[in-house]
């Protein structure tokens, strides 16, 4: 499989580069469960300055509904309930949250420790034959070094169009707060997905993005500065997904 390696001082700059070398340069490959194909490679994305505006790429499924939605999902638990419902067999927050403590732990014992790992992959659930949906984020490790907090982040499988932003901006989110708990600054993202695809359903949406990242003339033309501007909106939507949440625990 064909290795690339990007690095952006931003998020939305290391997501782009992701995108055109997905685009560019990647495989054609056959995906035989979901009757398709796909384009795909080997993708680690190093952002720099993790919480650094622009903050907000223009170029994902979605706005600031789905993304504060998704946030308070993986950070907060929002829709854990589900899986006592028997809706969902898992959360990635409900796999983390009991983690968490240790982490905290592990980096005040030793802020250079090389321990400080979560495991998203249940080796029991997620290789059960017949499961369809087995995690695809498998773990995350976090590092102190020179006081900044860093994240290494492992996907065995990320779409490229429609998961890897949101993805990559909610774990910017949680890495956030916990340099917050740990009193320590923001260090680098890293994202790496061993299977970085775009399924053949949305080979026009990607050269759609990629045609748009090379026609800017600015910056402000495929971003948002999240502080200033998309943070209230996302804010915003906060009584309607509380709302929505209501609704969906009473739902029988």
């Amino acid at each position: 499989m064909t290795e690339f390696l990007v690095s952006g001082n931003t998020l939305p700059e290391a997501y782009h580069f992701a995108l055109q070398a997905l685009h560019e340069n990647s495989e054609i490959t056959p995906c035989p469960d979901y009757n398709t194909t796909q384009k795909e490679c080997s993708m680690t994305m190093c952002v720099q300055s993790p919480m650094a505006e622009p903050m907000i790429s223009r170029l994902f499924i979605g706005g600031p509904r789905e993304l504060e939605q998704y946030r308070r999902e993986m950070l907060d638990g929002i829709l854990d309930f589900e899986i006592e419902k028997g809706n969902w067999e898992y959360t990635y927050h409900s796999r983390m949250e009991k983690q968490l403590p240790f982490i905290l732990r592990e980096l005040r014992r030793n802020p250079y420790s090389r321990r400080a790992v979560i495991d998203i992959r249940d080796i029991e659930h997620d290789t059960m034959e017949g499961n369809e949906n087995p995690a695809c984020l498998q773990h995350i490790q976090y590092f102190i070094r020179d006081d900044k907090l860093h994240c290494k982040v492992l996907f065995r499988s990320n779409d490229a169009c429609k998961a890897t932003y949101m993805n990559a901006f909610a774990l910017i989110m949680l890495q956030k707060r916990i340099a917050d708990e740990l009193g320590v600054e923001l260090g680098t993202y890293t994202h790496r997905a061993n299977s970085f695809h775009c399924y053949e359903r949305d080979f026009s949406m990607l050269e759609g993005y990629v045609k748009r990242i090379s026609e800017s003339e600015s910056i402000d033309d495929i971003t948002y500065d999240y502080e200033d501007v998309w943070k209230p909106m996302m804010d915003g939507y906060g009584p309607e997904i509380d709302a929505m949440v209501e609704e969906l625990k009473n739902r029988r």
